[in-house]
């Protein structure tokens, strides 16, 4: 028989309708559009960063340096190529109201140039241009804030306030910024100001901490491309750093795509899930089917005719159930793109976009295709003579060996495109292995719950309910498989989501107070070292103080070669890094190979580098790195490793040289400060006080500013995880509803034998109680096991069990397969038990 003859008889069934590929539908439809929203988010971002990627900036392009202002050749460069330039200074300092008792408050300060902002403007309350602003009053500079820092400092318009030895004039509040989104994580607040006006201030000082970021507004149809390579060429070696409209704010644009990345590869976790449900519904289906397969067998119809016609329907219903999807996943977006927008610190333009709706389609196909081809193969091991048999359960074993094969190239390809959409072959990988894990550890489970049912029987005597509970639980009809599979399986990842957001929780605030400093104290002079010290020497509150010099360098060659020829994309490499020297060895730096300096070396520059990022990056002892610091190449060779914990939140130097080859150079000293908490209020009080100049950080602000962000994406992958859950519900709920039947004849049976509806009830829940506790079981151990993967292996923290997550997770599975049961009780509970009994004769 050809192709031809099985389409027609596949759209003859189909005429019928979806009724019993309701749940088929839902599950593949749930996941198609879960990852087709989080892509189409993701384009929008996108799209949003491209077309506004000049304001996002504050121009075409910027050209960054630390610790320095542009030299008179970058800056004729700059003008000789632009129309206009603007220079911006950023820094942290600490803005003080004075009084009786001083108010002091973080703030990170943008000071600007007349020509700022190239593009865009700044909007304030009350409205006034930017100038008026800035202007001052009575030789006093004015200067503008963000809300929440006023509100922090308690000022009110007109009043002064101080930064450094400098007093300024709060004008106005700053009701938006227009390149604030390209300036990327701050600790505190933002105070703009006039760059002119710091001239008193101290806070320029040379060596402190600052960088500058020079704007240039280019002509109409300049190549960028072109223009960036120039630059690179002619200023790289000095430190400088080059980025424009292209990506206007290159951390923004990296962040959203790993995180979409990871939200897709959750979604795929749901799409998995989904795709338990979608086998169920195909095996109910064809088992349906028995009779119309072993009829089409009778009348001459060859194994490879049968395999069609299914395949064709359920390829019609797939490609169904994966539009409805599609249309869900792009038009969420643009439902609630207003909504979106306004909680996004940046522009998002939300359409429709064919490249994200196309990946999950692929993966909708592909899932599809991997949990139907295993139940459709079955189709031809029906024969004429099983007619009145139940075919499809009561096969065994395993398919034909071309089905095996197409299953297992159709997995490794959903996982090489899942690595190659997400552009993480190691965090799909993962993903593909915890699902691997979690489905195989599900299955074993469902196995022993019947075999445990079953050995549990005979001691249920005088239970009848618990007995009734336990048989249909052993059971080949009862769906025990499908219920701990799917949402074992959703509550796996749910459970997994759920200990490793614990666990960043945890490893960022655990035991603060003993292993954290209170506070980092950056921008201090050469010549305060001495009072500073003194003033913490003196006060019986302060456990310990750590300083060191500080400066900031680029790595920009290893072994005379371009250092990402080397070393890649490593983080190290990205932006400037500190650096430090020191004399002697310190008593906590632990060598891991090489030797530290002698303590009166006066040679050519030596380094020891950290030695994690050492092998990360393929350094080995006597390579030459070239850093340049405040403009100026120096190169030194790598004489040793240490170890470098940067998890104790104190000070941690990737590169640490010999004096020599540093003290020459302007900088400044950071110190760590360990004290009792009642003593911080005094210590900042009384630093401040004689050291203007000074920034004070306080770990603990900044730690809950970290757990701020991170709360944002655990509520992100929460949600993400919840659509998994949601489908492994459904995926109950098919199941529930499929042996609606079945429950019907047993509920009529028990009670033409006497039974009680209260009894039949309690079995029913007993059953589902005890189905849900299992799923929940095994997904608390693979959401513990999969937590601590990724927060050893991925994050590199410490892990601990979040016990009320874990718990919650078992719970909810008992909860979930409780009322998806008992929804579908009621109907064969009020069945008459003559006429379900007539009919099965």
């Amino acid at each position: 028989m050809s192709l031809a003859v099985a389409t027609r008889i596949a759209r003859r069934e189909l005429r019928g309708g979806v009724r019993g590929f309701r749940i088929f539908l839902a599950c593949l439809a749930l996941g198609v559009a879960a990852i087709a929203a989080v892509g189409t988010v993701r384009s929008g971002i996108d799209a949003g960063l491209a077309r506004e990627g000049a304001a996002l900036l504050g121009g075409d392009a910027e050209m960054e340096f630390t610790y320095r202002f542009a030299t008179a050749d970058e800056r004729a460069w700059m003008d000789a190529t632009a129309g206009a330039v603007s220079e911006v200074v950023d820094f942290r300092s600490m803005a003080v109201v004075d009084g009786v008792e001083p108010t002091r408050a973080l703030t990170q300060v943008k000071a600007v140039d007349r020509a700022y902002p190239l593009v865009g403007a700044v909007r304030l309350e009350p409205d006034m241009p930017l100038d008026t602003a800035l202007g001052g009053q009575d030789g006093i500079p004015g200067a503008v804030m963000e809300r929440v820092l006023i509100d922090r400092l308690g000022l009110a318009m007109g009043e002064r306030f101080r930064l450094g030895t400098q007093e300024f004039i709060l004008s106005a509040a700053i009701a938006h910024e227009p390149d604030g989104a390209a300036d990327g994580f701050r600790l505190g607040p933002r105070t703009l100001l006039r760059t002119g006006s710091l001239a008193a201030s101290g806070l320029l000082a040379s060596g402190t901490l600052y960088s500058t970021k020079y704007r240039l507004d280019l002509p109409e149809g300049v190549d960028l491309a072109k223009l960036a390579s120039v630059a690179r060429d002619r200023f790289e070696t000095t430190g400088m750093r080059w980025t424009d409209a292209r990506n206007g704010a290159p951390g923004i644009a990296e962040f959203v795509d790993r995180l979409s990345a990871f939200l897709i590869l959750v979604g795929l976790s749901g799409l998995a899930v989904g795709g338990i449900g979608v086998s169920a519904a195909v095996r109910a289906y064809l088992g349906d089917k028995t009779a119309t397969i072993a009829t089409l067998r009778t009348l001459g119809a060859d194994r490879a005719t049968v395999f069609q016609v299914y395949f064709i329907q359920i390829g019609v219903l797939s490609v169904l159930g994966i539009g409805i999807g599609l249309v869900i996943g792009a038009g969420a977006p643009l439902a609630f793109g207003p909504l979106i927008q306004s909680r996004l610190p940046i522009p998002a333009d939300f359409t429709i976009y064919p490249t994200p709706l196309a990946e999950a389609a692929v993966y909708g196909m592909l899932t599809a295709l991997i949990f139907t081809l295993w139940p459709l193969a079955r189709t031809e091991e029906i024969r004429p003579a099983t007619l009145f048999r139940d075919a499809i359960t009561g096969l065994h074993g395993l398919p034909r060996a071309r089905y095996i094969l197409a299953t297992l190239a159709g997995l490794a390809a959903l996982v090489w495109l899942a690595a190659w959409f997400s552009g993480s072959a190691r965090l799909a990988l993962w993903t593909a292995g915890g699902l691997s894990g979690a489905l195989l550890a599900l299955t074993i489970a469902a196995v022993l719950i019947r075999r445990t049912a079953r050995a549990a029987k005979p001691r249920a005597q005088g239970r009848p309910a618990l007995r009734w509970a336990l048989a249909a639980i052993s059971g080949n009809g009862e769906g025990a498989g499908a219920v701990v599979l799917s949402l074992g399986l959703g509550l796996s990842v749910l459970a997994t989501v759920g200990q490793i957001d614990g666990n960043l929780r945890r490893a960022i605030s655990s035991n603060l107070p003993d292993i954290a400093p209170s506070y980092f104290f950056v921008d201090i002079q050469k010549d305060q070292m001495e009072g500073f010290n003194q003033r913490l020497a003196d006060d019986p509150a302060v456990g310990r103080v750590e300083s060191a010099p500080m400066l900031r360098g680029i790595i920009t060659r290893i072994n005379g070669k371009p250092a990402r020829e080397i070393a890649g994309e490593h983080w190290v490499l990205q932006g400037d890094r500190g650096v430090t020297y020191s004399a002697a060895r310190p008593e906590d730096a632990k060598l891991t190979a090489g030797e530290w300096w002698p303590t009166n070396y006066d040679g050519p520059p030596l380094v020891s580098f950290a030695a994690e990022e050492a092998a990360e990056m393929g350094l080995s002892l006597g390579d030459m790195l070239t850093v340049n610091i405040l403009g100026r190449d120096i190169t030194a060779e790598v004489t040793s490793f240490r170890e470098v914990d940067f998890s104790t939140a104190g000070m941690g130097f990737i590169l640490s040289m010999n004096p020599a080859a540093l003290e020459a150079a302007p900088h400044s000293f950071i110190a760590t400060v360990y004290a009792e908490p009642q003593a911080e209020a005094a210590i900042l009080r009384d630093l401040a006080g004689q050291f203007p100049n000074i920034t004070a950080i306080r770990v603990r602000d900044a730690i809950d500013r970290v757990t701020e962000v991170l709360s944002g994406l655990a509520a992100a992958t929460a949600l993400g995880a919840s659509a998994a859950l949601v489908t492994g519900f459904l995926v109950l709920i098919g199941a529930a509803a499929a042996a609606v039947t079945a429950r019907t004849y047993e509920a009529a049976l028990l009670k033409t034998l006497g039974a009680t509806r209260r009894r039949i009830l309690l079995s029913f829940a007993l059953r589902s109680a005890l189905l849900g506790a299992a799923a929940g079981i095994v997904a608390l151990a693979a959401g513990i096991a999969g937590g601590w993967a990724v927060s050893h292996y991925i994050l590199e923290t410490g892990f601990s069990v979040i016990w009320p997550s874990a718990l919650t997770i078992v719970t909810g599975g008992i909860l979930a397969t409780l009322l998806a049961g008992l929804c579908f009780a009621w109907g064969p509970l009020s069945a008459r038990p003559a006429r379900i009994l007539r009919a099965r004769e």
